[in-house]
């Protein structure tokens, strides 16, 4: 099923700021959020994470119009940035409420060492370390406009499978997500998936 989002007001995100990280991933300074991204935007600190209910689907965001980068693109369920001093895993479960208005449950690393750099066509970098996790949404959503411009819950191989097939439809950070995503004793997505649904992996 899918679903349009209500309004919610964006000052309570005016202040963050990222945390900026060397080549060995150190943190190095801090930065406000709002000025970061540009065409030489420094790497720094942030997170990726997956929310799936409890009959296994995948939810899928799609970013407003109103994004600085790759805006009207689908993407992961939510993503952010840790402020300085703060756990990741104490801000996934802020964005989560954030931007999707719901509490996640068994919180879990997929990818502890993601990294990417990517230019959106108006010139504007994303530079980050990024880790990925996933997650059980508890409850029902109620996204926040000002990130969420639509949503689905979807199967996750039906999503590894466009991802696969229709790249450009997507965040690029979620294409290269996608094959560490569900790890299953050992076993990384693209085996995961293909066992579940008779895709070859890539």
């Amino acid at each position: 099923m899918s679903g349009s989002s209500g309004s919610r007001g964006g000052d309570e995100y005016s202040a963050e700021r990222v945390v900026l990280l060397d080549e060995s991933a150190t943190a190095i300074g801090i930065a406000d959020k709002r000025l970061v991204h540009n065409t030489a935007t420094p790497l720094h600190l942030a997170f990726s994470c997956y929310l799936f209910d409890n009959a296994g689907n995948i939810l899928v965001t799609r970013r407003v119009l109103s994004k600085a980068t790759w805006p009207g693109t689908w993407t992961n369920s939510f993503c952010g940035h840790p402020q300085p001093g703060e756990a990741i895993e104490d801000a996934v479960r802020r964005r989560g409420l954030q931007e999707l208005g719901v509490d996640i449950e068994d919180l879990r690393i997929v990818d502890a060492d993601f990294r990417y750099r990517a230019v959106d066509p108006s010139g504007i970098v994303e530079n980050e370390v990024c880790p990925v996790y996933r997650a059980t949404a508890s409850g029902d959503l109620a996204p926040n406009a000002d990130e969420v411009m639509d949503w689905t819950w979807t199967r996750p191989e039906l999503l590894f499978q466009a991802t696969i097939l229709t790249p450009f439809a997507f965040s690029p950070w979620m294409v290269l997500q996608m094959p560490a995503l569900m790890p299953a004793g050992g076993t990384g997505a693209a085996g995961v998936l293909a066992e579940d649904s008779g895709l070859l992996a890539p």
